[in-house]
């Protein structure tokens, strides 16, 4: 069962945040911010301030970042993202290990995942992940 929070991906965020957004995606974006679901993982934020382009900017993020429900990722996680990684390539599947380790984390804490990437709708035919994709608005 959910516990109502949305992992929001990489992949989302870029689509929200950029100069001219995808307007359906952030306006996503935007009513699950008012209505405190969204959480983090330390991958995506990594992903998402290393992509910052000045200090100003990386400052900004980093404490919106902060405002956001943490999921840790920890052993736990890192056996979870093993056993899932091997599981998929028994299946002929090879997955970033980034998206695996993310997609570990939204198992254990049993969140939706939201994102704008094919892999996470494959590893969700495969496993307990709880996914909502948006390339069809791209």
């Amino acid at each position: 069962m959910s516990n109502n929070l949305v992992l929001i991906d990489t992949s989302v965020w870029i689509l929200a945040l950029r100069k001219s957004p995808l307007l359906p995606v952030r306006d996503e974006v935007e009513h699950l911010l008012s209505g405190n679901r969204v959480a983090i993982v330390p991958m995506i934020r990594l992903e998402l301030l290393g992509g910052t382009k000045s200090i100003s900017e990386f400052d900004r993020l980093k404490s919106r970042l902060n405002a956001l429900h943490q999921i840790p990722i920890d052993n736990a996680t890192w056996e979870v993202a093993a056993q899932l990684s091997f599981q998929l390539r028994q299946r002929g599947k090879v997955i970033p290990y980034t998206d695996i380790l993310i997609s570990s984390a939204a198992i254990l804490a049993k969140a939706l995942l939201l994102h704008a990437d094919k892999h996470f709708d494959l590893m969700a035919e495969y496993t307990d992940l709880n996914v909502r994709g948006l390339l069809s608005l791209m």
